[in-house]
């Protein structure tokens, strides 16, 4: 089965540091096959037979282990990563300003209401929309500004939160499809 691994929080700012092809090697130990990564920040797409769950908890392992990074590990399959492509909320936003527009995930499904109380707190219109276990923001003035930081969504969704960005989203369905 096809996979995709999201990072949370590697190669940021100097802190977290995980060169992309130890990581690949790593993974390929693990018995991941096809592994391959797209730029710095930790997406991998590969193929396996465990399930989502079990892969997580072996590359966070790996990660703490091999190179002293405690971070969280989100794995969705292709086919889940295709329904989240399909079910974008915001398809002019996406065409108009890709980098705008972010996809979040939380590692277990998001409280109910979290997306009512970010789009509480949003600002200079931003909007949030929830779409089964995906968060949708867009960010009209860029993700830098805005007060709805990571920590936010891991507070209001229950778990540790990723957010990639629409251009991300759409490389690593291509990916996904090779």
């Amino acid at each position: 089965m096809r996979y995709v691994a999201l990072l949370r929080g590697i190669n940021v700012g100097g802190r977290s540091k995980v060169p992309m092809a130890e990581l690949r090697e790593a993974c390929a130990r693990l018995g991941w096959e096809n592994v391959a990564t797209y730029i710095q920040s930790g997406n991998i797409v590969f193929e396996s037979e465990q399930k989502a769950n079990a892969l997580e908890s072996a590359l966070e392992a790996v990660l703490a282990s091999q190179f002293t990074v405690e971070t969280a590990v989100l794995v969705r399959s292709a086919r889940r990563w295709q329904a989240y492509v399909a079910d974008n909320p915001f398809p002019k936003e996406a065409q108009a300003e890709p980098s705008r527009l972010m996809l979040c995930l939380a590692k277990d499904r998001p409280r109910p209401g979290c997306d009512e109380a970010l789009e509480g707190r949003a600002k200079d219109g931003e909007r949030v929309r929830r779409v089964g276990d995906a968060l949708w923001v867009h960010y009209p003035e860029g993700a830098g500004r805005s007060k709805l930081s990571p920590s936010l969504f891991d507070r209001l969704a229950g778990s540790p939160a990723t957010a990639r960005n629409w251009r991300t989203v759409l490389k690593l369905q291509e990916m996904l499809q090779s």
